[in-house]
This record gives C-alpha cells, structure tokens and sequence, in this order.
C-alpha cells in the first residue's frame, strides 16, 4: 500500500483556495480572540506511526476553546467512570451551545459534555475529585500530549470572565437544579481556564492522537483512557462536536472531530492520525470556514474516512 504523501495534498487543497473561501468572521464576543490575525491558517497532522506532515502557521499557539472540553472529559472519565453519564447526555443538542431554554426544559440535564453546559458539569466532576484541579487537569494534558509547555492563557482566561454572563446563568440554572454540587465561582473559574487553553497545531494533533490509537499516544506510548472509552470519546465528537454543523460535518468529511471558536478544528481518522487545522475566521455557526474545508479536501482527495 502507498504511504500518503498528506504534505502535497496540503499544498494542492491551500492552492485551490479562492477569495470566496475566505470569508467568515473572527470571533469578538470574548474581546481577546478579537485581536487576532485573521488570514492565519496552520495545519499539522500526525499519524500513529509518528510521522509528521504540516503547513503554514502550525507551530504558532492559539486559543482552542472548546477543543479542550474533550480534554476534560477524558479526564473526567479517568478520575470519575461511568458516573459521568448520570449528569451529562450524549445526544446532540439540536440548538445552540449555549442555550439557556433546551437547559431548562430538560431540567438541568446537559445534552452532551461538548456544549457549554455539559462542559460546566464535567469541571463541577472535577472540582469534587481533584484536590487541585486546574493544575491537575494542565497536567493531564501536559502529560497524555509529552508537551510540558502547553499553559493557560491569563488574558483569554480574564477576557472570558468579562463575557460570561451567560455561562455563568447556565452554571446557576443547573445548580437550582440541583446538577451542580460546588460553588459556582470555582466551578466557572476552572471553566473559563479550560476554554483559555493556548496550543499549536503540532501540540493538538500530538495531544488527541491516543483518540486514533485505542487510547494510547503512540509518540510517548502512555495510556491514556481505555479502548472502550476512547471508542466513546470519538463517537460524542462524531455527534456533537460541531456545534450546529456536527451533521454537515460528519457528511462532508466523515471523521470525529471538534471545533473551538478560536479557529481550530481536530480530526481523528481512527487508526491512522489526527490533524488540527487552525484558521480564525469562523462560519454563521462557529466553525473555521477554511477549516472545515481543508478537511472536506482532505478526506475527498485521500478517499478515506470512517464511512
């Protein structure tokens, strides 16, 4: 079988581009992510036999956002089971990431760990279970990825306070339900960190790589959860890892996957690699538009998906 040359795919899918694949808006409602370059675009992909193909701006560092609420799932799953599920659903929401009425409705039960508000329960989980958790939780993913460099941003994390009021109704609503046990300021503290998360693409295709390998970062071959759990890892991104879009997704490019308003979208093709690809400008519903096209490219010229 030939070996991929996924390095020449990239420079054929970017020179294809025209002015119209270019639009979208970067995301201003966290005041921060404003301030960045707009016609950035990086793509890195790692396969599970550690080789390494990459284009533009892959090595610079950027806000993942709600790429990090895998991250903390996984973790949760480590250090709290099965019980994870009695708190958070696992079907897709069906209205925005954001919304206060599904919440209500379902009387304090989240959708899915990769919406806001199943997000907020995954950090209320960990405060419970960790003796420090936003250490703990920069540590986990320090370790699973190899990178000791990977940080919290303090002016995301800061600029995400002065925006989240919403956020914050959402923690309040949940604990007058009674699916939230910790003070809320701590919970919407370790949150806000979480979505603050500065990593290149190098360092996010390295981190979520154990999703394309049974659970184990071929690269420092660390366990990182189990097969079953990563099967379901991969199966809550397939589903819901797009906000509105996670169907459009699944048929134009066929692979699990989570996006993060920040311009960054992670792929797993199970078994052979993942790919984070990063371009700030984001479409009506919150997703990178070159992004979601570089990976649309990707599995039509390649041929290959999970489908």
């Amino acid at each position: 079988m030939s070996v991929i040359d996924y390095q020449k795919i990239f420079h054929h899918i970017v020179a294809g581009f025209k002015d119209d694949d270019d639009c979208g808006k970067v995301a201003t409602y966290i005041p921060e992510l404003a301030n960045v370059d707009p016609k950035k675009l990086g793509i890195h992909l790692t396969t599970v036999e550690n080789n390494h193909f990459c284009f533009g701006d892959s090595n610079e560092k950027f806000s993942i956002q709600s790429i990090s609420k895998v991250l903390s799932l996984t973790l949760a799953l480590k250090v709290v089971g099965e019980e994870v599920w009695d708190r958070v659903g696992v079907e897709p929401s069906g209205s925005a990431f954001n919304s206060l009425v599904q919440l209500e409705y379902e009387k304090g039960i989240p959708r899915n760990p990769m919406i806001n508000a199943g997000a907020i329960v995954i950090c209320d989980f960990l405060l419970s279970c960790l003796d420090n958790p936003k250490y703990e939780l920069l540590e986990f993913i320090r370790k699973i990825s190899g990178i000791a460099s990977i940080d919290y941003s303090v002016k995301v994390a800061e600029s995400e306070v002065q925006t989240g009021f919403r956020n914050y109704s959402l923690a309040n609503l949940m604990k007058g339900f009674g699916n939230i046990d910790n003070d809320i300021e701590a919970v919407m503290d370790l949150y806000f960190h979480l979505c603050s998360i500065e990593m290149s693409c190098k360092e996010l295709a390295q981190a979520f790589l154990f999703l394309a390998a049974d659970g184990i970062n071929p690269i420092i071959n660390e366990t990182v959860i189990s097969p079953g759990r990563t099967k379901r890892v991969n199966a809550i991104m397939q589903m819901c890892g797009f906000y509105d879009e996670a169907g459009e997704f699944a048929f134009r490019v066929g692979l699990p996957g989570k996006s993060g308003v920040g311009g960054g979208i992670v792929a797993v093709h199970p078994g052979k690699y993942c790919i984070a690809v990063w371009s700030p400008k984001l479409n009506k519903n919150g997703n990178s538009y070159r992004g979601m096209r570089v990976l649309e490219e990707l599995t039509t010229k390649t041929q290959l998906s999970i489908f």
